[in-house]
């Protein structure tokens, strides 16, 4: 089966509002027009590197990653995920909600912070680790190990780190609502992320 795409308003994009990098045998990729004219486009690996192929399981599963907010969007997210290798990516910023992924070396953590307005979700895709919560920096009495599937709840106003404890990157995502970083943030590193967030910080 190939691939459709659809555009509205007879508008091409360089990147879809749907992708799907999971495919197998019957996979596709689709777009919804909400109105206009539709442009179509038939090609096999338009997405990107994806190559949704009928014949051959093992395509190349590479999903672009950048800030696709805030334009309709499906993903594989478990894919995203583990194909980040930076230690934080924003995949879709809206007006009232954002996604990142994340990935912590070996021992690395995300470092001690707390979020005073807003609640936090983080799913781990891959690794092992330990989160610490609590009600100030010097009172983390909510510990907990985590691993392939754990879902994480911080509440708003809560004290927390993630570390990576395992053998090899800890892979995870996270969804803030409202947004806690610019749209389009990428931080290579933790030391990047620091430096970006002091700067945004006092800019604001």
């Amino acid at each position: 089966m190939r691939a459709i795409y659809y555009y509205p308003y007879g508008v091409q994009y360089q990147n879809p509002y749907y992708v799907n990098a999971h495919a197998h045998a019957h996979a596709h990729a689709q777009m919804y027009n909400y109105g206009g004219q539709y442009g179509y486009w038939n090609t096999p690996g338009h997405v990107g590197q994806i190559d949704f192929n009928d014949n051959d399981d093992d395509y190349d599963e590479t999903i672009p990653l950048r800030d696709y907010g805030p334009r309709p969007f499906v993903v594989d997210i478990d894919e995203a995920t583990k194909q980040n290798n930076t230690f934080r990516t924003a995949l879709w910023t809206g007006p009232h909600l954002q996604l990142t992924l994340m990935s912590l070396r070996v021992g690395e953590d995300i470092g001690l912070e707390i979020h005073p307005e807003f609640d936090q979700f983080l799913r781990v895709e891959q690794g092992n680790g330990i989160v610490r919560m609590g009600s100030s920096q010097n009172n983390l009495d909510f510990v907990r190990n985590i691993e392939e599937d754990s879902a994480i709840i911080i509440p708003a106003g809560t004290w927390h780190n993630l570390t990576n404890t395992g053998n090899r990157p800890l892979k995870l995502y996270s969804i803030y609502a409202p947004p806690a970083h610019p749209r389009g943030t990428v931080h290579a590193t933790k030391n990047d992320a620091m430096e970006a967030e002091a700067g945004y910080g006092q800019n604001n």
